[in-house]
């Protein structure tokens, strides 16, 4: 409850009502707005609008009422409307005794079990980030907006962040070193529709965006990022708390939070988003040298992990009803679906092959509205299925992503060898059937396989690296002694490179005759 009520606008009630009394389990909360009932929940993670109704009376000089700690929200007659009113720490009852001082008999800390669940599910992260597709050596950059008008998504206005932003993360930032996803708050999605959300963030769909499910994976987004880029709402709090670098790129204007709240404070200290900055370096910046606030991890809540038996306790006690004796369990975060990264707009790709020994620099763009910048040679990667088929002519790797045994494609040795023949200004041609391997035909006809490990290397990014590798000169024999050795970043990918047998092609995916990782390597 840290957002200044303000004149005319639409409430939002706080969060984190995720225990459920009869079930002893949370129900999965979001960071959405719930319909309020006894008792009260408040929280330091701040409702994701810094608005209410309008007040029945007119102000009083003095500071502005703080949203759901006034006796506006909380008394009915001077009599307090709710039995109990939960807090999740007691710097939130210090400001309720100053606030509305009739009510703060009815308070109760009892902890936030939203917060409890992130805590409880830390030690899957890694399971997260390859549910969200992150690969060894890429960091996952999750932006985030609630949903008023000074909000990072805003209102439509031209000092909008969020709309300029997302076609630039995924432009400028190396496709093979960030995962960019993004968090909306469900009433963006429910205010708009989710035709429209898609229909503006279109283009950075197709350069390789995921939109998170703002109900049931917020929370994992955030276990698996490796920087937040967000606004005043409950996700950049709730990032911070968690020990996350986080950029702010919008934050209510003058009194639009309560000065002496833990948001207000987490804003006034957090490093702000420079939207004129060259993106990497401004994330390679916030990394490098970031060190957690001490605040929202101290603040978001005075009873970590304790919070399923408090509320059941109360509740409990409400319903003046025996507890049961088995313990108080919250819901556990569920594993997202996998989500793996394919764009289908065309990638310019800079690559720059190096001796002694003989190594693959790479760095592939999405979609960029310029050059990559780097020393070396670009080329073009183009997915078949692309929005711009006029791009395919001018392309030097085609890009097909497929089961080996789709029909619609024949196999992967004659998809290859159809494609090149359309185009026949490509060089190389490459069926990628799952998450480490492909089948690749040059010009020449020469049919390979690449194979990468399971978390390595992309198996396109693999394909443009053979691409580089013969352009510089050398031969797919040594390609086929030595392997590939494929920089991205900070991150060293091997590349085996075979012959098919007969075949083969049909067996590129897991299961495949070499197995999952076999002759890869990744390291650090």
């Amino acid at each position: 409850m840290d957002t200044v009520a303000e004149p005319d606008r639409d409430a939002q009630n706080a969060e984190n009502a995720d225990v459920d009394a009869e079930a002893d389990t949370n129900a999965d909360g979001a960071p959405a707005p719930k319909a309020e009932s006894a008792p009260t929940f408040a929280s330091n993670a701040p409702p994701a609008s810094a608005t209410c109704p309008s007040l029945r009376n007119d102000p009083a000089p003095g500071p502005a009422p703080v949203f759901g700690l006034s006796p506006d929200w909380l008394l009915h007659k001077g009599i307090p409307i709710a039995d109990a009113m939960v807090l999740s720490h007691p710097e939130q009852l210090d400001r309720l005794r100053t606030a509305c001082p009739e009510a703060a008999t009815t308070a109760v800390l009892a902890g936030d079990p939203c917060f409890d669940r992130m805590l409880a599910a830390r030690p899957y992260r890694e399971r997260f980030r390859k549910a969200f597709g992150v690969r060894r050596g890429q960091r996952l950059v999750v932006l985030n907006s609630t949903w008023n008008p000074e909000s990072l998504f805003g209102d439509g206005g031209g000092a909008d962040v969020f709309p300029s932003l997302l076609p630039r993360l995924t432009a400028e930032l190396p496709a093979d070193e960030y995962r960019v996803a993004a968090v909306l708050h469900p009433n963006i999605w429910h205010g708009h529709g989710p035709g429209q959300i898609r229909a503006w963030l279109d283009r950075a769909l197709r350069a390789g965006l995921v939109l998170v499910d703002p109900l049931h994976d917020w929370r994992q987004a955030l276990l698996a990022a490796d920087a937040v880029i967000g606004d005043h709402g409950s996700v950049s709090y709730y990032a911070a708390a968690l020990g996350l670098p986080v950029l702010l790129g919008a934050a209510p204007a003058g009194g639009g939070l309560d000065p002496q709240s833990p948001v207000a404070q987490f804003v006034g200290a957090a490093p702000r988003f420079d939207p004129h900055a060259p993106l990497a370096a401004h994330l390679d910046d916030l990394m490098a040298n970031h060190s957690p606030l001490p605040g929202p991890a101290h603040l978001t809540t005075s009873a970590p992990g304790a919070s399923a038996a408090l509320l059941r306790a109360l509740f409990y006690r409400l319903l003046d009803t025996p507890e049961p004796e088995r313990p108080a369990l919250l819901e556990p975060l569920r594993l997202p679906p996998h989500q793996r990264p394919f764009a289908t707009a065309p990638l310019r790709v800079l690559t720059r092959v190096t001796t002694d020994p003989y190594v693959v620099h790479l760095a592939r763009h999405a979609d960029p509205w310029y050059e990559p910048a780097g020393e070396g040679h670009v080329h073009m990667a183009t997915p078949e299925d692309t929005r711009d088929p006029g791009q395919l002519p001018l392309t030097d790797v085609l890009l097909r992503e497929a089961a080996a045994d789709d029909l619609r494609f024949g196999s992967p040795e004659q998809w290859t060898a159809e494609v090149l023949a359309r185009h026949p200004h490509s060089s190389l041609a490459a069926y990628i059937t799952g998450p480490h391997a492909c089948t690749v035909r040059t010009r020449t006809g020469r049919l390979l396989r690449l194979t990468g490990d399971p978390d390595g290397l992309d198996p396109g990014a693999s394909a443009s690296a053979l691409h580089a590798w013969l352009t510089a000169g050398r031969t797919i024999e040594e390609a086929l002694e030595t392997g590939l050795t494929v920089r991205t970043g900070h991150t060293t990918h091997r590349v085996r490179v075979t012959i098919p047998t007969t075949g083969a092609g049909a067996d590129m995916g897991a299961g495949s005759e070499t197995g999952p990782g076999t002759g890869a390597e990744s390291t650090t």
